[in-house]
């Protein structure tokens, strides 16, 4: 590609050009047959603006509050797992990028970093995501070392009972490496010769018994306020207001997980009608 990227596609396709074909399959595959990764870009598509004109427009403002908390434009960062697959310095410079945007990033739980090493690195508002995992043990040091570490938020992803069939792992046989927060807790060293070692990781150490009752557990190890992630359908933004929780974030794991279901836009609407109170976000 000629010149410098200027648009979101067109860093794409450096990626492909830069990263092994494993770690580039890992971060742009879905699930199954990605009908719904497809979705997700597709539903934009269908989305018309409609202008109005003479606006004074000299002065523009996009910043916003979440939790309270000023940022420069409704635009956050996801968490998204292990980017030290795709740079050195991993999510410590994701985090000075988030600082030097103004916004949040929201550190996946998957980190190639650990929660220390990024609250160290620059002075972004940073959330922290969770997995529940069997062993509770596990998840209640990392959300309290988060906590000790000026986390300001807690977004427990909810859609993930077992990880999504994600093909080109399978087929690439995807290594996940040591992941440094689990490190004297946890191995994610797991053997399976047949397919993806990540997915064997999910199967062995994800709690598919979570439920609703769940979160009065995370209430009880933590003062942070606490965001669901991976919201869909009216029916659980209805129930969350019922337990109480701080924030939705409508989320189908960017098309990881189930297969078929709908673009996250195309629910907003839905899950905001049954939420008008609180803070409801959108994460593909």
């Amino acid at each position: 590609m000629e010149g410098e990227p200027v648009n979101v596609s067109e860093f794409q396709e450096l990626a492909r050009q830069a990263l092994p074909k494993m770690y580039y399959d890992y971060y742009t595959g879905g699930a199954e047959d990605q009908y719904t990764l497809k979705e997700n870009v597709e539903a934009f598509h269908r989305i018309m603006l409609r202008p109005r004109v003479l606006v004074d427009v000299s002065r523009i403002d996009l910043s916003t509050t979440v939790l309270g908390y000023r940022v420069s434009a409704p635009i956050m960062i996801a968490p998204t797992a292990m980017h030290k697959l795709a740079h050195p310095e991993g999510e410590v410079a994701t985090a000075r990028a988030a600082a030097a945007c103004n916004t949040i990033m929201v550190l996946s739980f998957m980190s190639t970093c650990t929660v220390e090493e990024v609250a160290s690195s620059c002075n972004a508002i940073r959330f922290f995501q969770l997995y529940v995992y069997k062993r509770r043990d596990v998840c209640a040091q990392l959300v309290q070392r988060a906590e000790r570490n000026g986390y300001r938020g807690i977004v427990l992803t909810v859609d993930t009972p077992r990880l999504g069939r994600r093909e080109a792992d399978i087929k690439n046989k995807m290594v996940a490496p040591q992941l440094k927060n689990f490190e004297g807790l946890l191995s994610t060293e797991v053997e399976d010769d047949e397919g993806s070692n990540l997915e064997a990781f999910a199967k062995e150490t994800f709690d598919d018994a979570l439920s609703w009752r769940d979160l009065g557990w995370l209430r009880s190890i933590t003062s942070l306020p606490i965001l669901i992630k991976g919201v869909l359908t009216h029916e659980d933004a209805i129930r969350a207001v019922e337990v109480g929780v701080d924030g939705i974030i409508v989320s189908n794991h960017g098309a990881r997980q189930l297969d078929y279901t709908p673009a996250t836009i195309s629910v907003l609407e839905e899950v905001t009608l049954y939420f008008p109170t609180g803070l409801v976000m959108q994460f593909m």
